[in-house]
């Protein structure tokens, strides 16, 4: 499982998991003597249930259904968003990924319900893997300024990650720093050590420290993160710490080598075998 779909799933999973357990106090009445409104709240529940377990297609299925039954269902449109936007963070260049389809049920589940803080956070997530930044940070500016919202280290790692890709390297590191005021969220650290290293040379050292504390937060994601422990590697080696980039590049290889980073890792793990043997000959 990639990085990104741990970006986003801070809100998105807690959610679907919070609402799989009320999932078996739907009513067990038949469709029949229900209201499509009734209907659509048991799809979403459905929908919660499956996408807390990974199911993806079947949670997809009953998350549309969802919506058809009931246009209003603002949680529902926000459950189909996630879904699509987990197909993305699966393989970005799947057909099940469908970002447009993300972005309008995103949009939907706002024009329903103007407050809706953890949808107005997931568009600017879409906006962003559309390469939309500008727009991403129109959009997740009121957010981070919101004092309501709870998971406010979301929005301002989103919020700064749209800035760096725009080029407001400076400005994207201070909201960066605001979402690393949570210090279990790793993908902050991951991103502001991104963030520096774009700085240049006189930067690593904080490029380094900062990957690092990406990959000490004691969670089974952030010690999974291979995109982190990847740019370690490439900092460290930057740095003249060839030894400790190896290891992160072994370590990023253990954990996929057959994704695109780890295949990244293994690259580099031959490149620094071959130049070891140039060095030190038999």
């Amino acid at each position: 499982m990639g990085l990104f779909r741990r970006v986003w799933l801070g809100n998105a999973v807690a959610l679907a998991t919070c609402l799989a357990v009320l999932a078996g106090c739907v009513s067990k009445s038949t469709s029949a003597a229900r209201s499509p409104e009734q209907q659509s709240e048991g799809e979403f529940y459905l929908a919660s249930d499956l996408f807390s377990k990974g199911d993806l297609r079947p949670a997809l299925d009953h998350g549309r259904r969802a919506v058809e039954l009931d246009d209003d269902n603002a949680k529902a449109h926000y459950q189909v968003a996630s879904i699509y936007l987990a197909f993305c963070y699966r393989d970005l260049h799947s057909p099940d990924c469908r970002l447009d389809e993300a972005e309008k049920s995103a949009r939907k589940a706002l024009a329903i319900e103007e407050k809706f803080r953890d949808a107005r956070n997931m568009l600017g997530a879409v906006l962003i893997l559309q390469k939309k930044y500008l727009e991403a940070t129109k959009v997740l500016e009121p957010l981070v300024q919101d004092p309501a919202y709870t998971e406010s280290h979301l929005a301002w790692g989103n919020y700064g990650w749209a800035q760096v890709l725009a080029g407001s390297l400076d400005q994207g590191i201070a909201s960066l720093r605001n979402s690393v005021t949570n210090p279990r969220f790793c993908v902050g650290f991951y991103r502001l050590g991104l963030a520096y290293e774009k700085k240049g040379i006189d930067f690593l050292p904080l490029a380094e420290a900062n990957l690092t504390r990406a990959v000490s937060v004691e969670s089974p994601d952030c010690l999974a993160m291979q995109d982190a422990w990847e740019a370690r590697g490439r900092v460290r080696a930057r740095l003249g710490r060839k030894a400790e980039a190896r290891e992160d590049y072994v370590k990023c290889r253990d954990l996929a080598a057959d994704s695109p980073t780890g295949k990244a890792c293994v690259q580099a793990l031959v490149a620094d075998s071959t130049s070891s043997r140039t060095r030190h000959p038999q």
